[in-house]
């Protein structure tokens, strides 16, 4: 798997919400859905336009083991400007990420490079997860479903 490690101090994202299950993999079916509905009717559009970079960030956050579901953000860092309708402000802290490509049309090649993470890198190397927000990075102007179509995916790491 082609990863690399990464700095990052804190920053803020604002993004729009959404609370999803993990139970039978309702997760795997929602977060494309989310995306679409938000693409369809030009929020993503709005948010790039807004945001301080031209990536656009998928967040996973708020993990509730007991209920098995936690929150996905479809977000942009934060520029210090007015705030959606709908959105809210998260701050992520500093960390150190291992940070990982997906290359290929999107879900797909996200969804099998999140599964490969858990189930072949972090029992092979010295990492475990170190907790907080998981995040997918999109170029918001590329074609998700070319070929070609890089993302990253980081993930708070530290040293067991």
């Amino acid at each position: 798997m082609n990863y690399t490690m990464k700095e990052k101090e804190a920053f803020e994202v604002v993004g729009k919400p959404l609370h999803v299950s993990v139970v039978n993999s309702v997760n795997k079916r929602r977060i494309p859905e989310f995306w679409e509905e938000l693409n369809t009717n030009g929020f993503t559009d709005r948010l790039a336009a807004a945001a301080a970079s031209s990536s656009l960030l998928g967040i996973c956050t708020d993990y509730d083991g007991d209920l098995q579901e936690f929150t996905y953000l479809i977000a942009a860092e934060k520029h210090g400007g007015p705030i959606p309708e709908g959105c809210c402000v998260k701050t992520i802290r500093r960390a150190t990420w291992a940070v990982f490509e997906a290359i290929g049309p999107v879900p797909g090649a996200v969804q099998n490079t999140w599964e490969r993470i858990f189930s072949e890198w972090f029992p092979s190397t010295g990492y475990e997860h170190a907790g907080g927000p998981e995040i997918e990075v999109y170029d918001a102007a590329a074609d998700i479903t070319d070929e070609k179509h890089r993302t990253e995916i980081w993930i708070p790491v530290k040293k067991k």
